[in-house]
């Protein structure tokens, strides 16, 4: 059975073109090609990351935090109360109107007393500033080795500068050392991410973020099997790129860096439109859709590569509707939160309403927008 399974896993009409087979790829010639039982290097590696991770989090960021005087908010914690735990844990951590008149007939508490606790309850899950800090500075620091790591791999190679290079004799195409490390590297971190998904810090698009990591590990491997390592080194290259500015926008906000970070947010803004919205679809999309039948009849492997590619894009459009209202919001100056991030409750239990004014753009509202994406 396992035999059967194996064959039908590793017909070579679903990874390869046609007239193409494994033994076409075995290492001759001078020539050496990427391997399967490489692949089982990324999981060590994505353990070795997590190990680095936190050791970096703790003997730098952490410090780094204490520095820049990054503290946590001191919250208030809520009353202990078995039902409205049981509640809150096992039915919605944000009840309707129904259900805190129906909690306040089982405890006895008033209705502002109910909504108090819930709302310090769940500002209890959410986690500090500092931890969002050690996170956003872990990603910034390993985007910016990775982004110099495959600009050095990749600006004396034809195919960065006419990209139907890509597709030259392909699928026999040698492997060099630079992808083969650019590569392990990055799976091995987007690994170590799914690995951390119930860790890290949950923001709105928690689903979006789970989609992207599942489809990028799923992407590399297949491109790593099937050979497609010179249109994947770009595409790794290109999101890295805005990635970089992401996370230091974020560490510059925590850090209440405000003009900085504006500064980085719009960079980033112009960065992120060029790279996912302009270069990933009409320059490599294109190039994985078109310039590859010019060579070789369509197969399964060429299909599920741009339907990955596209499930990518689909994401950068969700991102760009959000960072286009960011923008929208940052520049009439009306930031009163963001799209993404969660924001914290006001847990007080006074009778009385603050008055909500609006942010402004060396205000509160500025960092929250850096922080929202």
């Amino acid at each position: 059975m396992w035999h059967t399974i194996s064959e039908w896993l590793w017909w070579e009409s679903l990874w390869l073109p046609e007239n193409v087979s494994w033994s076409d790829l075995e290492d001759k010639d001078g020539r050496v090609y990427a391997k399967v039982s490489q692949l089982y290097a990324v999981v060590p590696c994505a353990l070795c990351l997590l190990f680095i991770r936190y050791i970096f989090e703790r003997c730098l960021a952490t410090p780094l935090a204490n520095v820049f005087g990054v503290r946590d908010k001191v919250r208030l914690t809520a009353e202990p109360n078995l039902i409205l735990e049981n509640f809150f844990c096992y039915h919605t951590r944000v009840p309707s109107q129904t259900e805190v008149r129906s909690l306040c007939k089982k405890t006895s508490w008033t209705e502002r007393r109910v909504e108090v606790w819930f709302r310090r309850r769940r500002n209890q899950d959410r986690p500090g500033l500092r931890k969002r800090f050690c996170e956003a500075s872990w990603r910034c620091a390993f985007y910016s080795f990775a982004f110099v790591g495959g600009v050095l791999a990749l600006y004396d190679k034809p195919w960065l500068y006419n990209l139907r290079e890509i597709w030259a004799d392909f699928p026999k195409q040698s492997m060099l050392p630079s992808q083969y490390w650019y590569y392990l590297l990055e799976m091995g971190f987007y690994l170590s991410l799914v690995f951390r998904l119930t860790f890290d810090v949950k923001r709105k698009d928690f689903k979006e973020q789970v989609i992207h990591h599942v489809a990028t590990v799923t992407l590399l491997t297949f491109s790593w099997i099937s050979n497609y390592i010179r249109i994947g080194t770009l595409v790794m290259a290109i999101h890295d790129s805005a990635d970089v500015l992401l996370e230091a926008g974020k560490v510059l906000n925590y850090a209440k860096w405000d003009q900085a970070a504006n500064t980085i947010f719009v960079v980033f803004t112009v960065v992120f439109m060029v790279t996912r919205l302009i270069i990933f679809p009409f320059w490599l999309i294109h190039c994985t859709w078109v310039y590859p039948v010019e060579q070789f009849k369509p197969f399964f492997g060429y299909y599920f590569f741009n339907s990955m590619l596209l499930v990518l894009q689909m994401l950068h459009i969700y991102w760009a509707v959000l960072i286009l209202r960011m923008v929208y919001k940052f520049i009439f100056s009306k930031l009163e939160g963001d799209d993404r991030s969660d924001k914290e409750e006001d847990d007080s239990d006074s009778v009385k309403e603050r008055n909500h004014r609006p942010n402004h753009i060396n205000g509160s509202g500025t960092r929250d927008l850096v922080n929202g994406y």
